[in-house]
């Protein structure tokens, strides 16, 4: 009862700034209750005078309330779902940027984190370089055991940023079950859910082992990318408040004429950017969700560099196979398919026609294929999209929606560099290349061989089972001869019982294996 009186009154002041700074203004009255229309109406009245728009005044409010809302405004940055478009660019800018903790603090830090003196793991130790609302950065050098030096960045944690974050955690908690109740419509945006999703991330975020651990993935993934890398985690340097990774010397991509004059092709970068982001999310299902200009640099071998790693999505094969298809359905004016992979995904409910979905599809693919390809916006194309789909009763997928803002901001970047660039053209070889493989008839007869092999593993776990199963009869017979007769007939039953399913899951993979040939 207490921690409820709590929340609510920390609720209310988070209410009252909202107000106060004009964030209001972004909820829309009309889909509203007439009690939320009364209550909004109420609080609009607290506004500030001269106020711009409401994404301005979401953003001031979230930075007056401090990191942790800050955080969650960048991750609502990723949900225009939620917010709207206008209000999620305007989050892209909110700055995670504040005065660095004492250098004394971030050496006992290090030191508690991993159990030596600083002067015993670095050679040198800088000032903090960058500073943000959960972690500061430091150039470190040290020396390996043959005397080669080597410079790193290392991560250190804000002291006390993890307990304040679950403190204002609880009051989201608590302000998404009030809006769920206040307006049960507002649950297929599933704000229970978003705050949910926003707590693993920022956790996980929280958990440095866990973000070297991410680019040690990427790093595997992307190993025969010859256009691009990450920098390598030094795991024995790195704990749960620190992270050292390699230091990369390059470029960043604010600006094309910086890049153009430190050697490299920014139009060349541009294509780069665009195709190993979707390499990360279509063949490997696991991409890096935070790909602004200050997470990207080019080294000085030409090659494009990704750090900062807190931010991640994840996606499983339908997902993948869903983006793949559906842009090169608007690719190739394929308005259908697009329907029919939405269905097939389970995206849209059953009882709409696909015939219906296909013709609203054809309302965003038409318009594009007036207009040169350097001024379609892919991003742009898939925000529509999730549009359409709310006509359908799509339910929000958290998951295509962190990948299709991810997509804005990396076009955005790709067209700072080249805003000529041809998004499509640029992507075709990537989807074009994935759906060969795991769509075509070398994918359709690679899932049969993956079906065979399942069910051989199956089968070569009945010797190891029957074993012991005899093991159990032999201790059973040892303490009743009667108990141990009537097992003997029933395992004896079951062994037939086995032989039969042996033989039926080897009829699914033959039957499984026919059916991919036939496809080839």
């Amino acid at each position: 009862m207490i921690g409820a009186a709590i929340n609510l009154f920390r609720g209310a002041r988070v209410g009252f700034v909202l107000a106060r700074e004009g964030a209001l203004a972004l909820v829309d009255p009309s889909e509203l209750p007439a009690h939320l229309r009364f209550a909004l109406k109420l609080g609009r009245t607290l506004e500030r005078r001269g106020l711009g728009h409401g994404a301005a005044g979401l953003s001031a409010a979230l930075t007056r309330l401090g990191p942790s809302y800050v955080k969650f405004g960048q991750f609502l940055a990723t949900r225009p779902d939620i917010v709207g478009m206008r209000a999620a660019s305007d989050l892209e800018r909110l700055q995670d940027r504040v005065p660095p903790f004492p250098q004394e603090t971030a050496l006992k830090v290090v030191e508690m984190a991993l159990g030596k003196p600083v002067d015993a793991l670095f050679v040198s130790f800088s000032e903090p370089i960058a500073a943000a609302s959960i972690a500061q950065v430091h150039k470190a050098v040290v020396q390996d055991a043959d005397g080669t030096q080597r410079a790193l960045a290392v991560k250190v944690m804000r002291p006390g940023v993890r307990e304040r974050f679950m403190r204002d955690l609880e009051v989201m908690r608590f302000m998404a079950r009030v809006v769920h109740a206040l307006s049960p419509q507002a649950e297929r945006l599933r704000p229970r859910e978003v705050v949910e999703i926003l707590a693993r991330s920022v956790l996980m975020e929280m958990d440095f082992r866990l973000e070297a651990a991410a680019a040690s993935e990427i790093a595997e993934n992307t190993k025969d990318d010859l256009d691009f890398r990450v920098p390598k985690p030094e795991w024995e340097l790195t704990a749960r408040e620190v992270l050292s990774a390699e230091w990369i010397e390059g470029v960043r991509l604010h600006s094309a004429a910086e890049l153009a004059a430190a050697g490299h092709d920014p139009q060349a970068i541009g294509r780069t950017v665009i195709q190993s982001f979707l390499r990360q999310a279509i063949r490997d299902g696991f991409f890096h969700a935070d790909m602004h200009q200050g997470n990207l640099l080019v080294d000085a071998e030409g090659r494009l560099v990704a750090v900062d790693f807190g931010i991640m999505g994840r996606l499983g094969l339908n997902e993948r196979r869903f983006l793949a298809e559906i842009l090169l359905g608007f690719i190739l004016r394929d308005y259908r398919r697009v329907a029919k992979v939405h269905f097939e995904a389970g995206y849209v409910p059953a009882h709409h026609s696909v015939e219906d979905f296909a013709q609203a599809i054809r309302a965003i693919g038409e318009p594009i294929h007036q207009r040169r390809a350097d001024e379609i916006s892919m991003s742009k194309v898939l925000t529509l999209l999730f549009d359409i789909t709310a006509l359908f009763d799509m339910s929000t997928r958290t998951e295509l929606v962190m990948l299709q803002k991810t997509m804005v901001v990396v076009e955005g970047v790709a067209r700072s560099l080249d805003p000529r660039l041809d998004m499509w053209t640029t992507a075709e070889p990537v989807v074009r290349s994935w759906i060969t493989k795991n769509a075509g008839p070398l994918g359709r007869a690679q899932s049969g061989f993956e079906a065979l092999r399942v069910v051989s593993d199956l089968v070569g776990d009945i010797p190891d089972l029957a074993t012991r199963l005899k093991r159990v009869l032999i201790r059973l017979d040892e303490a009743g001869t009667g108990d141990a007769r009537r097992l003997e007939h029933f395992a004896r039953s079951e062994g037939r019982r086995a032989i039969w399913s042996t033989l039926a899951l080897w009829g699914i993979a033959v039957g499984a294996l026919v059916m991919a040939f036939r496809g080839v």
